[in-house]
């Protein structure tokens, strides 16, 4: 590496303006783009040592035409925006992000299922449309309110996150079922086989990440074996879910009610099944911010400047 590395930011903007990122420990220059469209990565990183990534994709055509890149420091747990393979070909190291969300996710996660499960959106959109006042009474019974206690979660995916949420769920008096994969025969003690957490979950909760195994691994079929109130939570990947299976699955009221973080697409566009969801009551979907406490993202940001720091040290960190 040169005397001063060239290190470019290609999504600089996906990182709020208020979290500072921290001083590297060595002589570099730093080019920053708020974003960058997939067709101007390859000019844009052509001369760089080091690449900053949150979710522009680095193709294996990008990585072929920059000849000095050294590192693809992706500022996100998920590396599939990388085709990693050749950066391995070039001998490229790529880094990610780890355990940063364990707080924030799992709140944001309690938080859906608190909002769905309570119907605290349509009784704060009844309110405002006066529907408190013509009730002619204190307190009116239009949605429904259940206790989390004594309720079953079933958590799909039982690493840091999962694991975080049966914690916080277990203090809350749920019962707490680890979902088996999909087809798995052997299943561990510890787990429960998957077509029964469907059958049996007050709440579904996912925790996995999205891989050719794990798409759709929620569709048509398993929506019609959830209970009829049941609700489904996804604060991990867009595409675990058959996302129109769903929206057919609410508008039939087949299940209790969704809450999502997540699309496969994203930012989400005017023509996807989860418009027609927007005003019902059973239905949440916020725009991928699970992951973004001040704190989380802070940590983010301090370990994507270690991660660096580590590299160029030859202490290489998180390698992927």
């Amino acid at each position: 590496m040169s005397s001063s590395a060239r290190i470019v930011f290609l999504d600089r903007a996906t990182l709020p303006d208020f979290i500072a990122l921290k001083a590297f420990e060595f002589e570099h220059e730093v080019t920053a783009y708020d974003q960058t469209a997939p067709a101007d990565v390859a000019q844009r990183i052509r001369n760089a040592q080091i690449v900053i990534t949150n979710k522009v994709p680095v193709s294996a055509q990008d990585v072929a035409q920059a000849g000095e890149l050294k590192l693809v420091a992706v500022a996100a747990t998920g590396t599939n925006i990388v085709d990693i393979e050749a950066c391995r070909d070039k001998g490229i190291v790529v880094t990610n992000i780890r355990n940063y969300a364990v707080n924030t996710v799992p709140e944001h996660t309690l938080a859906l299922i608190f909002a769905l499960r309570r119907s605290l959106l349509p009784y704060h959109r009844s309110v405002s449309q006066g529907r408190w006042a013509q009730s002619g009474q204190f307190c009116y019974f239009d949605y429904p309110v259940s206790d989390l206690a004594d309720s079953t979660i079933g958590i799909f995916g039982s690493g840091a996150l999962g694991s975080a949420v049966a914690k916080r769920a277990q203090a809350l008096g749920m019962k707490v079922l680890f979902a088996a994969r999909k087809g798995e025969t052997d299943v561990k003690q510890t787990h429960t086989p998957f077509e029964e957490v469907i059958a049996q979950a007050d709440i579904l909760s996912l925790h996995l990440p999205l891989t050719p195994t794990t798409r759709h691994m929620i569709g048509a079929a398993e929506l019609a074996q959830m209970k009829p109130t049941a609700i489904l939570i996804n604060t991990a990947r867009g595409g675990l879910v058959d996302e129109a299976a769903l929206a057919d699955a609410l508008e039939n009221n087949s299940i209790g009610g969704a809450g999502f973080d997540v699309v496969t697409q994203e930012p989400m566009p005017d023509t996807h099944p989860f418009m027609r969801l927007m005003n019902r009551p059973d239905f949440i979907l916020t725009p991928h911010v699970a992951w973004a406490s001040r704190q989380a993202i802070q940590v983010l940001a301090d370990q994507l400047v270690d991660n660096i720091n580590a590299f160029v040290r030859n202490d290489i960190r998180n390698q992927v």
